[in-house]
């Protein structure tokens, strides 16, 4: 059972984050008992589903964006090391993974112990997480098609993150085709 003090912070929280998205006059549904929102934002290619959720117990504010595919059952372990690839290289947020059925969730958290949160915040995050999933969930989808290979994968985004920072790298991975 969540006490009051966090149940009123976190509900503060939640009004906060509904006025962020009526201020970028996008349609959105809300669940007020659950304390959550679901709105969808048109990317350069394929459409992106947002699912943010105040949790008061945990202080926490989550936003969750499911990629609009699974990777195949023939995939699913390219899928896996694509999404940790995928993931080293961010600074906020990162990809989660359900190697049982190919789900690929883009997630990222903030917390407001504490703490004072407003529209900043939540304008960093969903401008932040629609980035991201829009800049990898066609490579996803490409490397499920067979339209690009793992390596080109590991080789792009991988030299995207080293190149930045100047690091020098060099490729321990060895895939093994069958």
């Amino acid at each position: 059972m969540v006490d009051e003090k966090k149940m009123e912070l976190a509900k503060q929280v939640y009004q906060t984050l509904c006025e962020a998205i009526e201020k970028r006059e996008w349609r959105f549904g809300k669940d007020e008992e659950q304390l959550l929102v679901h709105f969808g934002v048109g990317g350069d290619d394929l459409p992106m589903q947002f699912v943010l959720v105040v949790d008061a117990e945990r202080q926490l504010i989550r936003l969750l964006s499911p990629m609009p595919f699974k990777m195949s059952e023939s995939k699913r372990m390219e899928g896996a090391i694509a999404t940790c690839v995928a993931s080293f290289g961010m600074v906020d947020g990162n990809f989660d993974y359900d190697l049982s059925d190919g789900s690929i969730v883009f997630r990222m958290t903030a917390s407001f112990r504490e703490s004072v949160i407003g529209d900043g915040l939540f304008q960093y995050m969903i401008s932040c997480s629609c980035a991201m999933v829009d800049r990898y969930n066609d490579e996803f989808l490409a490397l499920d098609k067979g339209i690009i290979s793992i390596e080109d994968f590991f080789n792009f985004f991988s030299c995207n993150v080293f190149c930045q920072f100047n690091f020098q790298f060099i490729p321990f991975i060895h895939f093994n085709h069958r």
